[in-house]
C-alpha cells in the first residue's frame, strides 16, 4: 500500500521540482482511514525525496536579511481544529518561526506566508488533518480557497485526511484501479460553490492508504513481513525466533487489529509492558489475549481519525490460516466476517 503512495507521491514531487513556469503546481491527497500510517508515510517519503535533491544539489536557497538561517523544502503543518484563514496561516508560521502580531490582517498574513515559503526554500508543504475542514461553514470554504492559492506559490500541497472523499471537500468517487487513484464522476449540476469544487478535484491527484488485508499469499506475506520489521525493533530479554512471525501468531494480530497498523503499534506496547512488568520477557498469544486496546484520547475525534477497534473475545472459537492462504481447521472466522 505504502509503495503505491510514494510512487504517485514521489512523481508529484519530482514533476512539481523541475517546473521553471510560474504555473499552479497540482498537489496530491492522501487519504485512507484512522491510524493507519498516512502522516508517517507522507513524511517518510518526503525525506526520503529531499535527500536524493541535496546529493543532487538542488536546494538553492539563500538565507536572507532578517529570516531564520533555515533552509526547509519540506514544511509540515497540522490544519487547526477550528480552521480559519488567519489560523491555517499562523499555523504556517509557526512552524519556521515567523513573528506574528496582532495587529496583521489576513493579507498581511498571506504575505508572510508567501514570504517563509520563499526565504526558506520551502517546495513542499504538507497539510495534515485537512478533513478537519467542514464545508457547510462559510469560514471553511474560505479556507480552502486559501490553500488553493498557496498552490500558485511555488509549492506542491499534499493533503493528508481521514475519508477524504466523503469528507464533503470533493465529490463522492470511485476507486480506478488501473490507475492506482480515485476518479470522480462528472457533476450534472453545480450549486453555488460547484466551480470551487471542480477546480479542487482537479489540482489534486486522491491516493488511499489501505490497511493489511489477510486474504491472498501476497497480502499475508505482506503483512508477515511487516511483522518482522516490528519483530527485529524489540529487545525483550526472552524473545523467542519468530515470536510475531511464527505459528498462529500473524493470524492473531490481523485478527485483534484488523490490518491497522496504528492499532498494532498499541497491542504491541502495551503487550511489551505487560511482558516486562511480570518478567516474562516475551510476547505471546495468551499474554496478549488479556490487554484490551484502548486508545484513549490518542486520535483527534474532530477529524474522525480513531479507527474502529475489532471486538474482542478471549473465548471466541476461531481458525487459523497459514502462509499460503489456507485454513488449518474448519472453525468460524473472526476475519472473514470482519474483511
Amino acid at each position: 500500500m505504502a509503495r503505491k503512495v510514494a510512487t504517485r507521491l514521489t512523481t508529484r514531487l519530482k514533476t512539481n521540482w523541475l517546473k521553471q513556469k510560474p504555473t499552479t503546481r497540482a498537489g496530491v491527497m492522501i487519504t485512507g482511514g484512522g491510524a493507519q500510517g498516512k502522516t508517517e508515510t507522507v513524511c517518510e517519503i518526503a525525506a526520503t525525496f529531499q535527500d536524493e535533491w541535496e546529493r543532487l544539489g538542488q536546494l538553492t536557497a539563500v538565507a536572507q536579511p532578517g529570516t531564520r538561517d533555515l533552509i526547509a523544502p519540506i514544511a509540515y503543518v497540522q490544519t487547526p481544529v477550528t480552521a480559519k484563514p488567519k489560523s491555517t496561516c499562523k499555523a504556517i508560521l509557526n512552524f519556521y518561526g515567523a513573528p506574528i502580531t496582532s495587529r496583521m490582517d489576513l493579507p498581511d498574513l498571506v504575505h508572510q506566508v508567501a514570504a517563509s515559503l520563499r526565504d526558506h526554500g520551502t517546495r513542499v508543504l504538507v497539510l495534515d488533518d485537512i478533513t478537519r475542514l467542514r464545508m457547510h461553514r462559510a469560514d471553511d470554504q474560505d479556507t480552502l480557497d486559501l490553500i488553493r492559492a498557496l498552490m500558485s506559490m511555488h509549492v506542491t500541497l499534499v493533503l493528508v485526511g481521514v475519508d477524504i472523499p466523503s469528507s464533503g471537500l470533493l465529490r463522492e468517487g470511485r476507486f480506478d484501479r488501473p490507475r492506482s487513484q480515485v476518479s470522480f464522476a462528472s457533476a450534472t449540476s453545480r450549486g453555488a460553490f460547484g466551480l470551487q469544487a471542480t477546480q479542487t478535484e482537479r489540482r489534486f491527484d486522491l491516493v488511499e492508504l489501505d490497511r493489511f488485508r489477510y486474504d491472498t499469499p501476497d497480502q499475508i506475506a505482506a503483512w508477515v513481513q511487516h511483522l518482522s520489521g516490528v519483530e527485529e525493533c524489540l529487545r525483550l530479554l526472552r524473545a523467542s525466533t519468530e515470536m510475531l512471525t511464527g505459528g498462529t501468531m500473524p493470524e492473531y494480530l490481523h485478527r485483534r487489529t484488523n490490518g491497522v497498523v496504528g492499532l498494532l503499534e498499541r497491542l504491541i506496547e502495551d503487550g511489551c509492558e505487560e511482558a516486562m512488568s511480570s518478567g516474562s520477557e516475551c510476547l505471546t498469544e495468551s499474554l496478549l489475549e488479556g490487554i484490551d486496546i484502548i486508545l484513549g484520547n490518542s486520535f483527534d475525534q474532530t477529524s474522525r481519525e480513531a479507527p474502529k477497534i475489532p471486538k474482542h473475545n478471549p473465548t471466541s472459537s476461531r481458525r487459523t490460516r497459514n502462509r499460503n492462504g489456507s485454513f488449518d481447521d474448519k472453525g468460524p472466522s473472526s476475519i472473514d466476517a470482519g474483511a
